[in-house]
Parts: structure tokens; C-alpha cells; sequence
């Protein structure tokens, strides 16, 4: 219930934010027709865009939606490609907590930085960087106990969908 619930708030969010974005661009697009650019208005886009991107790739895995080839394990039993996504997992998750770490240190530096003309501090550009991190790494935790707690069905992986979850991704 508590992972619902944090997928329609994330959902809402990346609502929200797209939405600014796409007003704040044609709000340019339209005072710079006028004579009257919004300096700023561009910057928030991007700052917003970023952040929108890490939202999104976090919804993606959660819902096991980012485009993947398995030309090669496809072929794979059931057993050795479900253990083979733990340890990429294992991987990935090592790289995210590598990149949480980076992207803190790369945020402190940037605190006094400022974003172009917006006036407000370049750390709020990376710090989407640890940010989505944490969001994607707790995301795929989260797929892989789904996946090891149902791992004896002979489907559930932690990344290619099930065929009961491609009927459920359907029903929504």
C-alpha cells in the first residue's frame, strides 16, 4: 500500500513538474515575441528537467519499463536469468551508491554556484544526481525482493516483466 502510494505521488510530480516545464517554455516563446524575455524561464526549465528525468527513470524500473535487448539471455532458463539479474543488480546498485556519493560531494561544491540568471544556487541542478540515485536504488531493492520472494513461480524477474504483470500493467 505504502509502494502505491508512493508511485501516484511520484506520478503527481512528474505531472506537476512536465507541466511547468511546458509553461514556462511557451511563457518564453511568448514574451520573447513581445519584446519581454524571460531570462530565467529557461534555466527553471532545465533545473525542472533534470529533476523530471530522475523521476522518470525511477518510475521506469519500478515498473519494469526501461527498453532493454535480451537477445542473449532471453534464451537463458528461468533459474540462471533470474540469478543473473541479482548479480547485475548487485552491480548496479554499487554504481548508484558510487554516484550518490559523487553527486553529494559535486552538490557541496556547487551550494555558492550560482544557475545562470535565475539567482538560485547551481546545487539544486545537481543534487538531482544523489537525488536519483537513491530513488533508483531503492526502486530496484524493491524489485529485487519482489522478485526473490517470487522467485520459485519460474516468471518473476528483476527487470523483464511477467506475464501476470504485463496483464496488470494492462488493467491500469
Amino acid at each position: 500500500m505504502l509502494l502505491k502510494r508512493l508511485d501516484q505521488v511520484e506520478y503527481a510530480l512528474a505531472a506537476l513538474l512536465l507541466a511547468t516545464i511546458v509553461i514556462l517554455v511557451f511563457s518564453a516563446a511568448l514574451m520573447r515575441f513581445f519584446g519581454h524575455p524571460l531570462i530565467w524561464s529557461v534555466d527553471m526549465a532545465q533545473l525542472l528537467f533534470i529533476w523530471l528525468c530522475m523521476f522518470g527513470a525511477t518510475r521506469a524500473l519500478r515498473t519494469k519499463s526501461h527498453l532493454g535487448i535480451d537477445i542473449l539471455v532471453r534464451y537463458l532458463p528461468h533459474k540462471q536469468r533470474f540469478w543473473l539479474e541479482l548479480a547485475l543488480s548487485a552491480l548496479i546498485l554499487a554504481f548508484l551508491a558510487m554516484l550518490t556519493v559523487e553527486g553529494i560531494r559535486l552538490t557541496l561544491l556547487n551550494l555558492a554556484r550560482r544557475f545562470g540568471d535565475s539567482g538560485i544556487s547551481y546545487g539544486w541542478v545537481t543534487a538531482a544526481v544523489p537525488a536519483g540515485c537513491v530513488m533508483l536504488a531503492i526502486a530496484l531493492v524493491v524489485n529485487m525482493v519482489r522478485a526473490w520472494r517470487r522467485r520459485s513461480d519460474g516468471e518473476t524477474l528483476v527487470y523483464s516483466r511477467s506475464d501476470s504483470e504485463i496483464a496488470q500493467a494492462v488493467e491500469h
